[in-house]
């Protein structure tokens, strides 16, 4: 995807933006893509399927910030568990090993990288949603590690770390 040279303005309402299903289960709607940003942030928001985990992994290149707007997740974070609900924040630098867990139903939150670079991880990782489609389907981390590998902006480490 080619990144402009300088930032757009942008205004969106609630629940405006692209929508994609990612493959790691779960709904992404698209804030401020780095086309938008000039590459120097990514901002999408997640509705994830309860019991959703990530494999073990880090950011090469960008800051993961996560803030949980509902529900709550359990994220490993170099190696120690924290409990983090709505209203809470987490934050993974670059090259950081970390994962996470959905706990509740209902979680949403809100996913920033900083700089932009991982979004061609994410889009081929994912697929369009088109305007009645709710996404709901299957979960299949062989796509995701492909994604990783072909787009980069991700580096997995390994299994999810949670029992």
């Amino acid at each position: 995807m080619e990144t402009k040279n300088a930032a757009s303005a942008i205004v969106r309402q609630p629940g405006e933006g692209a929508k994609r299903w990612f493959f790691g289960g779960g709904v992404q709607t698209w804030i401020a893509p780095e086309e938008d940003t000039a590459g120097a942030f990514l901002l999408f928001e997640d509705a994830m399927d309860l019991n959703k985990v990530t494999p073990m992994h880090t950011h090469p290149a960008s800051d993961e910030t996560l803030y949980i707007l509902s529900g709550e997740i359990l994220i490993n974070m170099d190696g120690t568990e924290h409990r983090v609900a709505a209203g809470g924040l987490a934050i993974a630098p670059r090259g950081v090993p970390h994962a996470f867990k959905v706990l509740q139903e209902g979680t949403r939150m809100l996913c920033l990288h900083t700089p932009g670079g991982g979004q061609a991880f994410y889009f081929g990782a994912s697929e369009p949603l088109g305007a009645d489609d709710e996404g709901g389907r299957v979960v299949d981390f062989d796509r995701i590690r492909e994604s990783a590998r072909v787009h980069g902006g991700i580096e997995i480490l390994g299994p999810p770390p949670f029992e």
